[in-house]
């Protein structure tokens, strides 16, 4: 079988990448990518997982889909490349950060500083046709991408899902079936229609903290500057 992943979720995901919807989304996305432009580039669609291997996950961060402007997007969940203005969700997540920890807001709000210490940032969709938000919704990525957190739930050791808004939220049921004590935080999302109605002041850099200190586990550093 030939080798998606540089890490454990290769032989994680062994099974699901064998299965017929998955092949039926690759060929789909292949030819999305050459009719269409799609976001994230091809080579970044699966950066989440290359950044944050399976047994140093320590919290999902769930996502909906990718940003669908230009250069916004590189396969990590609400997290743009480096140079790029913040879109607004990212902006409220950075000021509760601040708020929260009294992090600087960076100029960058490229995220990968928190993959790298087990931050899995995750959409549950991971392709997007540019400036067509939803677009590849019901293609076959969801049912991934609900595998994904079913191996993640599936894990002896216990992990944080933080789930903002209702989409997320939703996944909640693929968490709570398994016997192992996860923490789930929820809130509403960061997005500027509903940040204002709970999601600030939510506390959720510190409250994850709080609980990896407790398991005996390495605190994140959140702050990007």
């Amino acid at each position: 079988m030939k080798q998606v992943f540089p890490n454990d979720w290769q032989e994680i995901l062994a099974a699901e990448l064998e299965k017929p919807y998955y092949h039926k989304l690759r060929q789909f996305v292949a030819n999305e990518y050459t009719t269409q432009t799609i976001y994230p580039p091809m080579q970044d669609v699966m950066n989440a997982f290359y950044t944050a291997a399976y047994h140093d996950v320590k919290v999902i961060i769930l996502g909906q889909d990718p940003y669908h402007g230009p250069n916004q997007a590189h396969g990590l969940s609400f997290s743009v490349k480096p140079g790029i203005p913040h879109p607004p969700s990212l902006r409220n997540m950075l000021q509760e950060l601040q708020d929260d920890l009294g992090c600087p807001i960076p100029s960058d709000g490229t995220l990968t500083k928190w993959a790298e210490q087990g931050v899995m940032l995750l959409n549950t969709v991971l392709t997007v046709r540019a400036g067509q938000a939803n677009s590849h919704k019901n293609q076959g990525w969801e049912q991934f991408t609900d595998a994904v957190i079913d191996k993640l739930a599936a894990r002896v050791e216990p992990l944080i899902f933080v789930l903002w808004g209702k989409p997320a939220q939703r996944k909640k049921q693929l968490i709570s079936k398994y016997e192992t004590p996860h923490v789930i935080l929820e809130a509403p999302h960061p997005s500027p229609l509903s940040a204002y109605r709970g999601f600030f002041g939510s506390k959720p850099y510190s409250k994850i903290n709080q609980q990896l200190v407790e398991w005996g586990k390495q605190p994140i550093d959140w702050c990007l500057v």
